[in-house]
């Protein structure tokens, strides 16, 4: 190894092109230039693969250095490096537990040492460790520690962090102006480019997410744009991912949503290595992006597929039920959400308290009174108006008296309901959230109508629905133009009889009277199995198999849900699994740790972790030890089954437009297809 080698990976790294300096990193440890690690070797190394996105790499050349150095009774630099490690898995898996485990090592070697710089950078992890955690006060602490020893030694990162975790404590406390004047001076401090590039990204980003706690969107708005600067030519691994998320929340709040669900999916394209407990968090924004769109069967699949990566996706996957009229469902999602709090370590979400409760309150009064639940309405009102009390946000507030006009509406105080349903609708429109100001307007509209006023109601709807559709949520300004409400008020209509039979190779078709015969197609043949059961979802590959006759009706492969096609691709490579394993086994030396110090809250928490990885190991490995393996053949029978019953629905509407508009509003197709009638006109199949 020469010292012009080291200047070419050194350079390569300062250009931000991790992949060339990966590359000649990866030549030096080839024959014949091989030759035993050094540890600024090592440090190149770890820098050159997380800036390539390759975490496990990152954790690998930390550790070996964390080795190397114990080897070499350099205990500092080993405690550093152990740092190291806890660091990036907290930043990038949210296992907590294994977080601790590196901590606790790197504590063990500095313990004789109280004023060694290295607990500067102890104390700023265990800060976050702490508030991921939801521990408040524990992170209040261990901030005012980072603060105090990166001041002492002179280490910038440190101090930062602490600062800016302490001033997230001081908001979530609801000390508002004391929080948001630290984190002004943050701020400043980042613009200057006074810290390295790392911490920059990183603090970018807790800045976005504290305001969007709060829902400051101007500011957040503000920092996301500056946390893009530094994208262009900065970014490290999954903080590129991150910063595409906040970009899709400000894009959906401000105007139409394809970019902002584009945004999404390259967020999580980005963020979906191995381990990443917050994958859920960029696949609930798409859902959130889609439902605004109107696109209900991708905002579920979204939603299910967050729900699926331990998230919970709430309250969008509610507020997409009460849009699909499954109010029950909505209203027992909401109440779910809040008697049972989101505990998935996440820095992205108020961890616990009126911030938290917050969106579900505001969900939950829209939920509620479609339910005609005004009593649980009222409460989740007055939760609401609180929490806005308290945090004295301009956003909060607004949802506040919003929840209020919907109130007011409900029990029929026409005047009062149209008053605050105006000022909260021309607030919306003051905080450049156009979506917002125009549901509401549809409310403000029946309000009028209540009141007797039919030429304003006319004209308050059909400027809402002219603002949904310049931003492209025609979906939104087709109901609100159609503006039947689902309550449990309206009656039950005795089902309709209709008729979907086949025939050799023909079809008899009966709905809404009028009886036609068309050719059957394989598409129709999807169809007949979705009429049958009305509300069953079908994953598309039993789907499929149904309609070849290799799977009976009402079955699915293996008596549960399909979720994988087998097409010789492993689920995780030997490299991968063997990084879970050494996850595991970090775990369950916390969990050791912590049993042994009575610490049965830690010890809880370090259990989810141990259930979280043992499930993803369980499903990237097979019987007897085997890799399971996936391919792409989801999506190729998804594609295939959705051209087939659209091109089968083109041929019905042709032939009878009535039905062809029914299953246009009814059927909904993705990686799982169902027919989902409106149940206040109910339909019965003969098949």
């Amino acid at each position: 190894m020469t010292e012009g080698e080291l200047t070419r990976i050194r350079a390569a790294l300062d250009a931000g092109d991790y992949v060339q300096a990966q590359k000649l990193l990866t030549r030096l440890s080839e024959p014949p230039s091989a030759a035993p690690p050094t540890a600024e070797l090592l440090e190149l190394r770890a820098q050159a693969a997380y800036g390539a996105g390759d975490l496990e790499e990152t954790l690998a050349a930390y550790a070996e250095l964390y080795h190397l150095h114990l080897e070499n009774d350099r205990t500092r630099e080993a405690a550093f490096a152990a740092v190291m490690v806890g660091m990036y898995l907290m930043m990038d898996t949210g296992l907590m537990a294994t977080v601790r485990a590196w901590l606790s090592r790197a504590e063990c070697l500095v313990k004789d040492a109280p004023d060694n710089p290295v607990w500067a950078w102890i104390a700023a992890v265990r800060t976050y460790e702490r508030l991921m955690c939801g521990d408040m006060p524990g992170t209040g602490q261990w901030a005012q520690q980072a603060m105090d020893g990166g001041q002492r030694h002179g280490l910038a990162a440190p101090s930062i962090i602490g600062q800016v975790a302490f001033a997230r404590v001081r908001i979530h406390d609801g000390y508002l102006d004391e929080g948001l004047s630290a984190l002004d001076d943050v701020a400043v401090e980042l613009s200057a480019g006074n810290l390295d590039p790392l911490t920059s990204g990183q603090m970018w980003c807790e800045l976005i997410c504290a305001m969007q706690w709060i829902g400051q969107y101007d500011r957040a708005e503000e920092w996301t744009e500056a946390m893009e600067r530094w994208r262009q030519g900065a970014a490290f691994g999954g903080l590129h991912g991150r910063c595409r998320v906040h970009r899709a929340e400000i894009m959906r709040l401000r105007g139409p949503c394809d970019a902002a669900e584009q945004e999404a999916l390259q967020a999580c394209e980005e963020l979906r290595p191995w381990m990443r407990r917050e994958f859920g968090w960029p696949l609930t924004e798409l859902g959130n992006a889609r439902l605004r769109k109107g696109d209900f069967a991708g905002a579920e699949e979204s939603y299910l597929a967050a729900h699926q990566n331990a998230w919970l996706p709430q309250p969008g996957l509610a507020l997409l039920r009460l849009a699909q009229g499954r109010v029950d469902e909505a209203s027992a999602m909401i109440e779910s959400a809040l008697e049972h709090p989101f505990d998935i370590p996440s820095k992205e979400r108020p961890p616990s308290g009126g911030l938290q409760r917050a969106p579900l309150r505001e969900a939950q009064v829209v939920i509620a009174l479609a339910a005609g639940d005004g009593d649980t309405a009222r409460t989740a009102a007055a939760d609401l108006k609180d929490i806005a009390r308290t945090y004295q946000s301009r956003t909060l507030q607004n949802s506040a008296l919003a929840a209020q006009g919907r109130l007011a509406l409900h029990d029929g105080q026409k005047c009062q309901a149209i008053e605050l349903l105006s000022q909260a609708m021309m607030e919306w429109i003051s905080l450049r959230m156009p979506f917002e100001a125009a549901n509401l307007r549809v409310e403000l509209a029946s309000a009028h109508r209540a009141a007797g006023n039919d030429r304003t109601a006319d004209l308050e709807l059909d400027a809402a629905c002219r603002a949904l559709e310049e931003l492209n949520a025609t979906t939104w300004a087709k109901l609100a133009r159609e503006h039947r409400p689902v309550t449990p008020s309206r009656q039950a209509t005795e089902p309709e009889h209709c008729v979907f039979c086949r025939e050799g190779d023909m079809r008899t078709v009966t709905f809404g009277g009028p009886t036609v015969r068309l050719k059957d197609l394989k598409g129709m043949r999807y169809l007949e199995r979705l009429l049958a059961e009305p509300g069953r979802e079908f994953h598309v590959l039993d789907l499929v198999e149904v309609e070849r006759g290799a799977l009976p009706v009402g079955l699915s492969a293996g008596g549960a849900p399909r979720i994988d096609a087998q097409c010789g691709l492993e689920v995780f490579d030997s490299k991968a699994r063997e990084a879970y394993r050494q996850r595991l086994a970090e775990t369950e030396e916390d969990i050791a740790e912590a049993e042994a110090n009575n610490d049965f809250h830690r010890a809880q928490l370090a259990r989810a972790d141990r259930e979280f990885l043992v499930d993803e190991l369980c499903r990237g490995v097979g019987l007897n030890g085997r890799a399971r393996t996936v391919g792409d053949g989801v999506e190729r029978a998804r594609t295939s089954a959705t051209r087939s019953l659209r091109y089968a629905l083109n041929r019905i509407t042709q032939h009878h437009s009535s039905l062809g508009a029914h299953l246009e509003r009814t059927l909904r197709t993705g990686t799982y297809f169902v027919y989902q009638p409106d149940p206040r006109a109910p339909v019965d199949w003969k098949i």
